[in-house]
C-alpha cells in the first residue's frame, strides 16, 4: 500500500483519505522529522520533532523511528 505521506520536490504531500485513524505517520524532510496522525474525528495532527538528539538518531536509523520516539518520550517524562 502506498504511504499517505510522501516527499515531493515541492514539499510534503499528505493524502489524509488514506490515513488510518490514530496511526502514526512520519517523514524526514530537509533534515527535519515530521509526525502526522488523524484522529477518529478526522482531525489531522502535525508535529515537528525538536529534540536534536532524537532527530540525529532517527536520521541515522529511520526504520526505528517509533522505538526512538518512545525512548525519548520516556526520558522527557522522567525529568
Amino acid at each position: 500500500m502506498d504511504s499517505p505521506v510522501t516527499i515531493q520536490p515541492d514539499g510534503i504531500k499528505l493524502q489524509t483519505e488514506k490515513m488510518t485513524p490514530d496511526e502514526l505517520y512520519h517523514c524526514l524532510f530537509e533534515g527535519r522529522v515530521f509526525l502526522f496522525f488523524k484522529d477518529h474525528e478526522e482531525l489531522l495532527h502535525c508535529y515537528e520533532v525538536q529534540d536534536p538528539v532524537a532527530i540525529e538518531e532517527i536520521c541515522k536509523n529511520p526504520l526505528e523511528i517509533e522505538n526512538i520516539l518512545k525512548k525519548h518520550s520516556e526520558i522527557d517524562i522522567g525529568r
